[in-house]
């Protein structure tokens, strides 16, 4: 571009110069009348050529400008996707530590590679796997609420199926002193689950928070999944509750995969009994 900006510079200076010497040698040979009328058109033409000069010298400076600043947008709009990126992790790390044992789990923080949430049986990939101590079974939480268990594991990678699949429920309580029923997404919206297995005697408002039992040996116990909403009975026992979701799986970037450490012990032991 500056390239160019100079050889019009030059191209408009050597026509200016040229224009000046024909000028000047025609005064010489003319009258006043003619000199009069060469001074007033040169004066013109000298005009023109310096309102284009002006005018391309202001276009490629403004063009310029405008590549400065669409550079600068750029620049703040990866900074603001990094930082709003490091908030999320220190929004998981507050919650659960990275990478540390507390109680009968091991957390492991994670990034979300791929995700589907379009069909009946959504999944997504995530970026740990066998050689971080991932294995089958393992499940996935953020700080707001569940999103999946661990279905498959490579060396560096897991694959997990999403709340949003007809293959997975969880066990899940209404309050944090209510009772446990079985908690599934609804397969229709994004962030609708349906409670079920409520007892139809027990008191319960809309609104009211539903959190992970703690009965399973797969997530803890109290992490919140969502709120009531409409509720209906169901073979004139036990209640159906809507659920809203707190997590939104449209935008989903980081996660935590937590595992039981004592998971193979129960299955062993349940084994035995069976």
């Amino acid at each position: 571009m500056r390239k160019g900006k100079l050889i019009y510079y030059i191209s408009t200076a050597a026509i200016f110069i040229t224009l000046e010497v024909a000028a000047l040698g025609m005064l010489n040979y003319n009258g006043p009348l003619q000199r009069t009328w060469f001074g007033k058109a040169g004066q013109g033409f000298m005009g023109w050529i310096w309102g284009i000069s002006q005018n391309v010298s202001d276009y490629f400076s403004l063009r310029e400008q405008n590549d400065a600043l669409a550079e600068e947008n750029y620049r703040l709009t990866v900074m603001t996707g990094r930082q709003r990126d490091s908030l999320f992790r220190d929004s998981l790390a507050r919650m659960i530590p990275q990478n540390s044992a507390a109680g009968d789990f091991i957390y492991t923080s994670a990034a979300i590679s791929k995700i589907s949430n379009n069909s009946q049986h959504n999944y997504m990939i995530l970026d740990k796997g066998s050689s971080d101590g991932i294995e089958e079974g393992f499940g996935v939480i953020t700080a707001k609420g569940v999103i999946g268990i661990v279905d498959a594991v490579s060396e560096n990678y897991s694959y997990a199926l999403t709340f949003k699949n007809h293959n997975m429920s969880i066990s899940a309580r209404l309050r944090q002193d209510g009772p446990v029923g079985t908690m599934s997404w609804d397969g229709r919206s994004g962030n609708r689950a349906m409670l079920r297995e409520i007892p139809h005697h027990i008191e319960h408002s809309p609104g009211d928070t539903v959190y992970t039992s703690g009965y399973s040996a797969i997530f803890p116990q109290g992490i919140p999944l969502g709120t009531t909403g409409n509720a209906r009975i169901v073979n004139g026992s036990t209640y159906e509750m809507e659920v809203t979701l707190f997590e939104d799986f449209g935008s989903l970037r980081y996660a935590i995969i937590v595992g039981n450490i004592g998971n193979d012990e129960i299955n062993s032991l349940e084994e035995q009994m069976q």
